[in-house]
């Protein structure tokens, strides 16, 4: 088995695809160590096992939306792309989606995937409730489940309100595994997204909270091979009515006349509409179509998140390596994440700035890198997004996420036999 970047790559003693619930938890009560496995697009080992492991793929997909159209129940394994798609059809919306809408509703908020937007806190935070299947097979209720569930439990059989929902949304697949999630919606609105080219890095980082705040949705995209911020991508969400057009100037950035990919050089065909033309929601907070594939997976991921104060200092460390950094660097980009209470978020308890970096395919180049950019931003306490490549020891971990050990002791209770870790969790799940 190999992920979608092919940078993991692992021998399970089986794989399990059961087709209903009950064969899951029938097949994870036999089971002596097991993970689950969504879409693959994690680039640490956090799925990687020789024990069990378990794919979701063949249970129904189910997306079950509440008549008082405020919430949404949907199978685990289903996409951003397909729930989008049928709730867009049903007139109903996310807040925020992530750049790509390929992955799986599960995996994303087990992993603290984002999109952008002051406002918005990451994916996860849109969770209003799980349910999971424990280590002995037991099927669980955490939160509001299901169409019309109350907050706080469904009160039906298998309810444990002792567990959080808290510690549970972000889980890295250590509580159980995830069937159904249910989340938050609310009424469809319409996007309109426009790019901006070449803003003076100067301008970028003495302006940033400015320049994060100036729409719904900013992702900042540089190769820190000049300076200058190669491309800003600002999302409008459009009020009823509204006569909106983008500015022809953005801190002394122009406006984008023709279409881009976050990556130069790469076809814009796969990316979602920009030059300011309205669409839907899912149709432009993705930066990338649900229709393409955005690319083959020759490459490396990895993220941090910074305080927000910290963050123009942080990224001035970053671009004073520049050289360093730039021709291993495919494409960086930056954005801000509202904060939130989720207990292994990157964003718990901070207003957040991410520093994302896509890499070249080259292990060796990036593990240097890696080390590098995690030596600059140690002084600013940075958390490592979960699904990329890091190296921050456990240690370390359990300084900068503050409940990492309150955690680590809720997994020891519900899963005792750690059942449901793999090398990964054993070294970060340490009390």
């Amino acid at each position: 088995m190999r992920n979608w970047a092919g940078n993991v790559t692992f021998e399970p003693a089986r794989l399990l695809e059961p087709e209903s619930v009950a064969e899951l938890q029938a097949a994870v009560a036999r089971s002596g160590r097991l993970r689950a496995i969504g879409t693959g697009h994690s680039f640490s080992a956090l799925a990687a096992t020789s024990g069990d492991l378990v794919s979701l793929a063949r249970l129904p997909r189910t997306v079950e939306v509440d008549p008082s159209g405020t919430r949404v129940t949907v199978a685990a394994a289903t996409t951003y792309a397909a729930l989008s798609t049928r709730l867009e059809g049903e007139g109903r919306a996310l807040a925020n989606l992530g750049s790509l809408p390929h992955v799986s509703v599960a995996g994303a908020c087990a992993t603290g995937t984002h999109g952008s937007g002051d406002r918005l806190g990451g994916l996860a935070t849109a969770v209003l409730g799980l349910e999971l299947v424990r280590a002995d097979g037991e099927l669980v209720r955490v939160g509001a489940v299901g169409p019309g569930a109350p907050t706080g439990g469904t009160g039906g059989p298998g309810d444990h309100d002792e567990l959080e929902l808290a510690a549970s949304v972000v889980s890295l697949g250590a509580l159980g595994i995830v069937t159904s999630v249910t989340l938050a919606v609310e009424p469809s609105f319409a996007v309109r997204q426009a790019v901006y080219e070449r803003v003076p890095l100067e301008s970028a980082l003495g302006r940033l909270d400015e320049l994060l705040a100036s729409e719904y949705s900013v992702s900042i995209f540089t190769t820190w091979k000049e300076e200058v911020v190669d491309q800003v991508w600002c999302k409008h969400r459009v009020r009823p009515g509204e006569a909106w057009s983008p500015e022809p100037t953005l801190l002394g950035g122009r406006l984008a006349t023709r279409p881009h990919h976050p990556v130069p050089g790469m076809d814009p065909a796969t990316c979602t509409d920009q030059l300011a033309e309205p669409g839907p929601w899912n149709e432009r907070l993705p930066h990338f179509r649900v229709e393409h594939t955005p690319s083959s997976g020759d490459e490396l991921q990895s993220e941090y998140l910074v305080d927000r104060s910290d963050a123009p200092d942080a990224l001035a460390a970053v671009a004073g390596s520049a050289g360093a950094l730039a021709p291993v660097v495919q494409i960086s980009e930056i954005r801000s994440v509202a904060a939130d209470g989720l207990w292994l978020s990157p964003a718990y308890g901070r207003d957040s700035v991410a520093i994302h970096f896509t890499w070249v395919p080259d292990v060796r180049a990036v593990a240097r890198a890696v080390a590098l950019v995690e030596d600059l931003l140690a002084p600013f306490r940075a958390r490592p997004h979960w699904g990329k490549v890091f190296a921050v020891p456990a240690p370390v971990l359990s300084d900068r996420y503050e409940r990492l050990a309150d955690f680590s002791r809720l997994a020891d209770r519900i899963d005792p036999g750690h059942k449901l870790r793999n090398d990964f969790l054993d070294s970060v799940l340490t009390v």
